[in-house]
């Protein structure tokens, strides 16, 4: 096999793997992660926003990008474009997408783990 045989089946192989990383069945399956509010006084908002963007987030936007719309990134400079200032635009662009993204009701994500992320993602990227 040639190197371009070879890279192609390289590339074939991480289109499947985001592909499946990034499924509705892939967050389906994840266990909705549980709100312990007594030890929310002792770990920061943004902290457990981190943790759980990178619990549902991270694979379809790793380092605030988009792999499957690069466009539709999670950068200030984009959502400042785009009008999603606060925490509420991101929380119902996550209830409600409009795009190629999997919906994360409040069985899948609570209102409060909601807000945690969209907080997150408007301070971290």
């Amino acid at each position: 096999m040639d190197q371009n045989g070879k890279l192609t089946i390289a590339a074939m192989g991480i289109s499947i793997i985001f592909s499946s990383a990034c499924s509705p069945d892939n967050a389906q399956n994840a266990k909705p992660a549980k709100s312990n509010t007594s030890n929310s006084s002792v770990q920061p908002q943004t902290q457990k926003g981190e943790q759980l963007y990178k619990q549902y987030c991270a694979s379809c936007h790793p380092d605030g990008g988009n792999v499957s719309d690069p466009k539709n990134n999670l950068r200030k400079s984009t959502l400042k474009a785009k009008r999603i200032n606060k925490p509420e635009d991101i929380i119902v662009i996550m209830r409600k997408p409009v795009s190629r993204m999997i919906t994360f009701d409040a069985s899948t994500i609570s209102d409060e783990d909601a807000r945690a992320i969209a907080e997150y993602v408007l301070e971290a990227f």
